[in-house]
């Protein structure tokens, strides 16, 4: 029998990584026959929230953006959502992007349809609209190299405009992929694992992570990566984008 101490998870003042062993359920308002997983949130210390949902036969989230923006993106499974009037079916690797003041409806998943959200308080820009809804997928076409290196590729999944203060990318480390540099930034990360094995460095600590890992980063927290194993890694992640350096 495994000793129930034993878990990669570790939570520390400015990083944590999540592994799967530790969830406990959250109930959410509007959000029934489902299972809610609250991976990142305030209490933590981070700005974002960042949610994994798993949905049972007659799953239902039905609520209202008001001040936080949420991204949606289903890890696996089938499931049909309607905002504000405008109506698709989801399946595995597409995504929607909910704004704020927008009236949402999932429902009719197929049963284990697993939902990843991030969630971010919106700050409006002076003069740029509010974004609209966003549709769209995981596509390798769309995911250039990065920084010259070609076991390193991004997909953008929101565009590149500054009424959005929120991204959303996907990092694809093929075999013998590593990050360039120790990343050392003002944005804010929080990111799930879809595939494979690595190794973070999350300032000078060393983990070991693979598929259904989470990992928060606050400002400035040194990060570092690379794949392992047999198969390439990739994870989905959020960062905070397009607004001034300070509050004041």
């Amino acid at each position: 029998m495994e000793i129930s101490a034993l878990t990669r998870s570790v939570v520390k003042r400015n990083h944590a990584v999540i592994a799967p062993d530790g969830y406990v359920n959250s109930n959410v308002p509007g959000w029934t026959n489902c299972t809610v997983n609250v991976i990142i949130n305030e209490q933590m210390g981070a700005r974002l929230s960042q949610t994994i949902i798993s949905l049972r036969d007659g799953g239902r989230l039905e609520g209202k953006t008001l001040a936080s923006q949420i991204f949606f993106y289903v890890v696996e499974g089938q499931i049909e959502v309607n905002v504000s009037g405008e109506q698709k079916t989801l399946t595995q690797n597409q995504f929607i992007y909910v704004p704020v003041g927008k009236e949402y409806l999932f429902q009719n998943p197929t049963e284990g349809t697993q939902l990843l959200t991030f969630h971010k308080v919106y700050e409006p820009l002076e003069g740029y609209a509010v974004p609209g809804v966003v549709f769209g997928e995981k596509d390798d076409s769309k995911a250039p190299i990065f920084m010259n290196d070609e076991a390193l590729r991004i997909q953008e999944l929101l565009p590149n405009e500054l009424g959005f203060d929120m991204a959303v990318n996907i990092f694809t480390y093929d075999l013998g992929g590593h990050l360039p540099m120790v990343e050392t930034h003002i944005m804010e990360h929080g990111l799930l694992y879809l595939q494979g094995q690595a190794v973070y460095m999350l300032d000078q600590e060393w983990y070991p992570v693979k598929k259904g890992d989470s990992i928060w980063m606050a400002p400035y927290c040194q990060q570092w990566a690379t794949t392992m194993g047999k198969e390439p890694s990739v994870y989905i992640y959020y960062k905070n984008v397009n607004r001034f350096p300070t509050v004041v």
